[in-house]
């Protein structure tokens, strides 16, 4: 069930081993060819397939919009928190629903650089709620989960999730094509190897002018629905694991 849709009395009356799903996303620079709010149409699909799969057994709460995207700053339209007061808002709405009873709760992200702050928020709420066996504090990005999709579909081309990438691209040709520029054109801008295994600290612009790091000309809407049921289906999986937990072991 949504969150947003339910009284109070409603919510109040759910069991406290209701999974909570929070969607975190982003309003940030998509390239010349994709909408600043991709990242937060994207993930809004994903946690919309599962939810109709899952309908009451699980309660959604209102995706956010506002993620930590200063590394994207530099492209008009970028809306970003900061990485100390994105980590705070997170763990405040952790809180929330700390306090409102629940047990279960599931920070589901949509946007790179939404992942250090949102793993350090379920770190440090754990941390504060160390008396409490009982939580569940979760962060998961959905394209970590599962196999991954080119290994289902020959013709993708791209590995792992880029930006206004051939992924992007796809499920936005699958969901909202009007909302698509000419991305045919597009010469494509690989991922590289920054140092790797380290993690560099960058900003978009050291990487991408145009501000798209993969292959968007490969783009399709066909690709776009594997993605998008692959992932969902990976994050469904994901979910019923929680449902499943017995509320005590490490194991899940």
């Amino acid at each position: 069930m949504l969150l947003q849709e339910q009284n109070w009395p409603t919510i109040r009356g759910l069991s406290p081993d209701t999974p909570v799903i929070i969607p975190i996303a982003a309003v940030e620079q998509h390239g010349h060819h994709l909408p600043v709010d991709t990242d937060s149409q994207l993930l809004g699909e994903i946690v919309r397939r599962v939810h109709a799969d899952l309908g009451d057994k699980i309660l959604v709460a209102p995706l956010m919009w506002l993620g930590n995207s200063h590394h994207h700053l530099d492209f008009p339209g970028t809306l970003s928190c900061s990485p100390r007061t994105y980590l705070d808002l997170l763990g405040g709405l952790i809180d929330n629903l700390v306090h409102h009873g629940f047990r279960r709760l599931l920070l589901i992200n949509g946007h790179g650089g939404n992942d250090v702050p949102g793993k350090q928020a379920a770190f440090e709420a754990r941390q504060r709620y160390r008396d409490r066996g009982d939580l569940l504090l979760l962060f998961t990005t959905y394209w970590s989960l599962g196999a991954g999709p080119a290994t289902t579909l020959a013709e993708l081309h791209q590995r792992e999730m880029g930006h206004a990438c051939e992924w992007e691209t796809s499920m936005m040709l699958r969901i909202a094509p009007h909302l698509v520029g000419d991305y045919a054109s597009l010469e494509p801008i690989p991922h590289g190897n920054s140092f790797l295994p380290a993690t560099r600290g960058w900003l978009t612009q050291d990487r991408s002018e145009p501000g798209y790091i993969g292959w968007p000309h490969l783009a399709s809407t066909e690709k776009g629905e594997h993605l998008l049921a692959t992932f969902s289906g990976d994050l469904g999986a994901w979910v019923q694991r929680v449902l499943d937990w017995d509320g005590n072991s490490w194991e899940g």
